[in-house]
């Protein structure tokens, strides 16, 4: 049985790839966009939900009004690249399209992690779920975050 290989690429920040991996991925809004609405969020859960089980795996995801996180496994045949491209492209589609905005939706680069053991997947999910209530610690029940 062989190792699997370990890749990386730089844009502005390191990206480390390794077959079979989970990833903790962030991405941002814009700095000249103004914050997410209720229904552009709703826009951005149906675009993470698109490909579940045929491109990816996400294990869970949160939509908050300046930036997303999704802690999610690419399918063999796709790259976690392309996987997010689709993300940000097709949620920066609908939001020009239907709510008239302007310009860049996201900032070009997006964070990524390699999940590296069971202990720091649970960490991560914990931290996705709980990302509303540390912002917002009166939110009883937040329709942008949950499992894939």
């Amino acid at each position: 049985m062989r190792a699997p290989t370990l890749t990386s690429y730089r844009r502005r920040l390191p990206h480390w790839r390794m077959e079979d991996s989970t990833y903790f991925v962030t991405w941002r809004l814009a700095k000249s966009q103004h914050l997410l609405r209720f229904d552009e969020r709703t826009v951005v859960v149906e675009a993470i939900k698109r490909f579940v089980q045929e491109r990816y795996d996400v294990f869970v995801y949160v939509v908050m009004d300046d930036h997303v996180h999704v802690v999610v496994t690419p399918v063999e045949a796709f790259s976690l690249q392309a996987i997010v491209h689709t993300w940000k492209s097709f949620t920066a589609n609908r939001l020009q399209r239907d709510f008239g905005r302007i310009g860049a939706i996201c900032q070009r680069e997006y964070f990524d992690r390699i999940i590296r053991d069971e202990a720091e997947l649970l960490e991560k999910i914990e931290y996705v779920l709980g990302n509303p209530v540390k912002r917002w610690p009166e939110v009883q029940d937040y329709q942008w975050a949950g499992y894939g």
